[in-house]
């Protein structure tokens, strides 16, 4: 019989080497001084508050970490992935016996872990402001909204091949599908004229962007750490988007790496 062989998958070996990546940029000590700044900040707020001191500094605090988290990861995806293009990183990888999909596969899993491991370290700084129950449902939605940036990073910088221009476009997807609910409604307010034909195509157009994009504003609602309304079943759709999108950007994404001529 053929003796199993012990060696470890190339996806899993670049997915380590990945995580490697993010230590040897110091991203960890970066995401550290992003939350000492953050709760100095949300101390600042509790002092300055009359009332509502805690759901002042819960508020700031999550919204300021998503923020930053996002722009983060989006960052980190980018720019390392275009060093490896620079560097003839990605040839020499392709020169082995490793596919394509091996390739992308293990780069998703290793920003994943980072994003994941962000998401986490939010959550405990905001243990400080917020009851566990409400921050481990917020932290779990933000882990799924940085795994939809990061697929969606790849996918923006394989089809641009820029970090301007891939950056750009994941922050402008980004604001676009977390206020897109905002232009739904002032679109749909009685003040507006509904009745021009230039008013009921914006309508149209932004009924149109609202199905296609994801209902960003579902997750890691801050809400949630504020009034403590946050249940199990407003998870329920964030998971279900996340399942969604990671197929539809992961595969595009492919799409476009196959299609690259390296």
């Amino acid at each position: 019989m053929k003796a199993r062989s012990n060696k470890p998958s190339p996806a899993l070996t670049i997915a380590v080497f990945t995580l490697l990546e993010a230590r040897r940029n110091r991203l960890l000590w970066l995401i550290l001084a992003l939350l000492v700044a953050g709760f100095g900040l949300a101390e600042f707020i509790g002092e300055v508050a009359i009332t509502e001191t805690r759901q002042y500094q819960s508020g700031f605090l999550g919204s300021l970490l998503r923020a930053s988290a996002v722009f983060m990861i989006s960052l980190f995806v980018i720019t390392t992935v275009v060093r490896e293009f620079n560097d003839k990183g990605l040839e020499l990888v392709l020169s082995l016996p490793v596919a394509r999909a091996s390739y992308y596969l293990g780069k998703l899993l290793g920003f994943s872990a980072v994003a994941l491991l962000t998401a986490f370290l939010c959550g405990l700084c905001l243990l400080l402001y917020a009851p566990a129950g409400q921050v481990a449902l917020w932290s779990l939605s933000l882990a799924c909204e940085l795994l939809l940036i990061t697929a969606l990073s790849l996918l923006c910088l394989f089809t641009f091949n820029q970090v301007t221009l891939a950056l750009s476009a994941v922050m402008a997807f980004y604001v676009l599908a977390r206020t897109i609910v905002a232009l739904q409604l002032i679109g749909r307010s009685p003040l507006m004229d509904s009745g021009t034909f230039s008013q009921e195509f914006i309508n149209t157009f932004i009924e149109a962007l609202a199905f296609l994009l994801p209902s960003l504003h579902r997750f890691a609602d801050s809400e949630w750490l504020i009034y403590h309304t946050g249940t199990a079943a407003d998870f329920g759709p964030v998971i279900v988007q996340t399942a969604v999108y990671m197929g539809l950007l992961a595969g595009a994404g492919l799409f476009d790496l196959y299609r690259k001529h390296l």
